[in-house]
């Protein structure tokens, strides 16, 4: 028995509902394709579907089953355009997570270089801050910030997530700037929402030593641009990373505070990862891309130099 062939014609048949559906999808009758099903399962020696006059329904035996094939027809499909295209030009469409400022920040202005560069590739970008399972949705690369959970994906660092306590104008004229760290817990701070109830701590570090403060304030988010904005209509103090700021600075809207220190917020890491599965490690699209971020991202990044003047 074709294992591959009976595992497409199996999952069409699942996706279908029918015999009936899944023989128009692939040029088949429907007793044929009930057939063939039918000597999958005697080759299991396990029932996977219950057929009504209406619908199949996947048995236990049969959701398994569908599950792990899926897996095994995707890996067939990854080694067979992995060796088509290990010494081939750049092509096709490469499908790309990116988070949703960083992204429009500092990535989209890049695309069109790319595009002029790989003319063989076309990009499909899915903006979004959820955590996406790479494989699942389909994806040739995701770009993250932050941790990375162990795993069989491949990651490239691209830079390392700065993070710099900013102020308005504004806002330091009414309360003044802090003199110390220490001074910090006496200010009304801007906090992103790591996990729900969680105490904040803005951690300072320098070769002298560490300090954590422990800051509160009126705004807790679990968005960077919104806490951006506040900060600039002087709320209050915002530990922001520098690839979001750098127009603020530039243009005075926004004072830079302890440069001299490297600071991270409580649960904060400070990464930003290209993360891509094995499984696309030789494409020739993704390894152009993966190389152009890593040309354009050089380190430090370009974004520094605004958000930390001088």
């Amino acid at each position: 028995m074709d294992l591959l062939a009976a595992m497409r014609l199996f999952t069409t048949a699942v996706d279908a509902g029918s015999f009936s559906e899944a023989g128009r999808r692939l040029g088949l009758t429907p007793s044929s394709v009930s057939r063939q099903i039918g000597g999958l399962e005697s080759h299991l020696s396990a029932r996977l579907l219950h057929r009504t006059t209406r619908r199949l329904a996947l048995t236990e035996a049969g959701r398994l089953f569908d599950r792990r094939a899926r897996h095994i027809l995707a890996e067939a499909a990854d080694a067979t355009r992995a060796v088509a295209e290990l010494d081939a030009t750049p092509r096709g469409t490469l499908k790309v997570n990116l988070p949703v400022a960083f992204g429009t920040l500092q990535i989209a202005p890049l695309l069109p270089r790319f595009l002029a560069e790989t003319p063989g590739v076309d990009l499909d970008l899915t903006f979004s801050d959820e955590f996406v399972d790479v494989i699942d949705g389909g994806y040739d690369v995701v770009l993250r910030i932050g941790a990375l959970k162990d795993s069989s994906l491949i990651a490239r660092k691209l830079a390392d997530n700065r993070r710099i306590i900013y102020g308005a104008p504004a806002y330091l004229a009414r309360h003044g700037a802090p003199e110390r760290p220490e001074d910090l817990a006496d200010h009304q701070c801007l906090l992103f929402k790591y996990q729900p109830g969680e105490a904040q701590v803005w951690r300072l570090s320098r070769p002298e030593g560490m300090v954590e403060v422990a800051v509160s304030g009126p705004i807790r988010a679990n968005n960077s641009t919104t806490l951006t904005e506040a900060a600039v209509q002087g709320a209050g103090l915002a530990m922001l990373s520098t690839w979001l700021v750098g127009s603020h600075v530039r243009e005075g809207r926004l004072v830079p505070l302890f440069t001299e220190y490297q600071t991270t917020p409580t649960g904060a890491q400070s990464g930003i990862f290209a993360v891509y599965p094995p499984t696309r490690q030789a494409a020739p699209k993704v390894r152009a891309f993966i190389d152009f971020l890593g040309r354009h991202i050089p380190n430090p990044p370009p974004w520094e130099a605004d958000a930390l003047p001088g």
